[in-house]
């Protein structure tokens, strides 16, 4: 039997895409999978999947000098045949793998000398140089792994270039997992935004239109505030009257949370890493069949626009999304079309089950290579 351990020095155990996703659909089709976690929650097993643990250390500093080589140590201890790491600071535990003869898959979740432009800890000239720094670390280190797997048909045409054994393996939903039980008739007069909350992901603007509603709207956000400043700032404005603030919610919550709501929210500002980039909750509130109020970037609109899913307006504008969600309040009948379209869509497309079949050919390639 193949022996896989994927490695994550930062990821929860979890984590929707590694643990949820991968690790059980690898574990489901006969492979031994190990995960290597640093989250100082212990060992465990769990839907075949061991899951071992080297201990949580604080701070970014100590986790990628501390906990990588934890990481690495703990990986070279199971001696398994193919490594899977989902970290780029893992790169380094991949490269001394391979030279170890082992073989090196890694998982690029972002495309990550884009992202380094729009940290906020960095200022435009160092991101800029961190940018170019990564993008030359990538070259080296990506040419030398056995395969890559990307988030986005985006990032693994980049990717491609560098290694040509490369495939995109796409966070698309589990086909039932957010399906609605909820009527639409039973629905509340409510739209809902889940995941993480900052300001490029236009949450000032979202809390803003809130005060231009001309319906009874109300907006459920399911998240945390990754900026204390913000989080005061938006709390203390008009359009905060009209937000449900939910905190962070397991998978169960994130689904009443929508079975009640008439529209999901994503409405991420235009920087380098969005544009391209195809957004989980996107694809999640299609799944519950709710039409998506998102961005009006090119590659969203042709997903929404193009199976008649939703509305795509400007992130930047606070009354386009009070319009949006204003429709979808007074529009009932043409809301749940919307929403009977996207699901339909997931349904044929964009489902976890297309993509399982990618990832299992995939190590199928890379476990019979020489």
């Amino acid at each position: 039997m193949c022996r896989i351990a994927h490695l994550t020095s930062a990821h929860p155990r979890n984590d929707t895409r590694i643990f949820i996703k991968q690790c059980r659909t690898l574990a489901a089709h006969g492979y031994d999978v190990t995960l290597v976690v640093a989250d100082g929650k212990g060992d465990d097993h769990r839907e075949g999947v061991r899951i071992t643990d080297v201990g949580r250390l604080p701070g970014r500093m100590k986790r990628i000098l501390g906990t990588t080589s934890r990481v690495c140590a703990r990986a070279l201890e199971l001696d398994a045949d193919i490594y899977h790491i989902h970290d780029p600071e893992l790169l380094p535990a991949g490269l001394k793998l391979k030279r170890l003869g082992k073989k090196v898959i890694f998982d690029s979740h972002e495309d990550v000398p884009r992202q380094l432009l729009t940290k906020p800890y960095l200022g435009p000239l160092s991101g800029k140089i961190a940018s170019f720094a990564f993008s030359r670390i990538e070259q080296y280190a990506y040419s030398r792994f056995d395969g890559i797997i990307a988030a986005t048909p985006f990032i693994r045409n980049n990717l491609l270039k560098i290694n040509p054994r490369t495939v995109d393996v796409n966070n698309f939903p589990m086909e039932d997992e957010f399906a609605c039980a909820t009527t639409w008739t039973n629905k509340r007069n409510e739209v809902c935004y889940v995941g993480g909350i900052g300001e490029i992901r236009g949450i000032r603007e979202l809390v803003h239109a809130s005060q231009y509603l001309q319906s009874s709207a109300r907006v459920n956000l399911v998240g945390k505030f990754s900026d204390p400043q913000l989080e005061t700032e938006l709390k203390a404005s008009p359009g905060w009257a009209q937000v449900n603030e939910h905190g962070f919610l397991d998978r169960d919550g994130v689904r009443e949370i929508m079975e009640r709501s008439l529209a999901g929210i994503v409405t991420f500002h235009a920087v380098p890493n969005h544009i391209d980039s195809l957004p989980t909750k996107m694809f999640e509130y299609m799944s519950a069949g709710i039409p998506v109020i998102a961005s009006n970037f090119p590659l969203w609109r042709e997903i929404i626009e193009g199976n008649q899913c939703g509305i795509c307006i400007d992130p930047l504008d606070p009354k386009a999304i009070a319009i949006a969600i204003d429709y979808i309040i007074t529009h009932p009948q043409a809301a749940k079309r919307m929403g009977q379209n996207g699901r339909q869509a997931v349904q044929k497309r964009y489902n976890w089950t297309t993509q399982a079949n990618i990832l299992t050919e995939f190590y199928g390639v890379i476990s019979h290579a020489k």
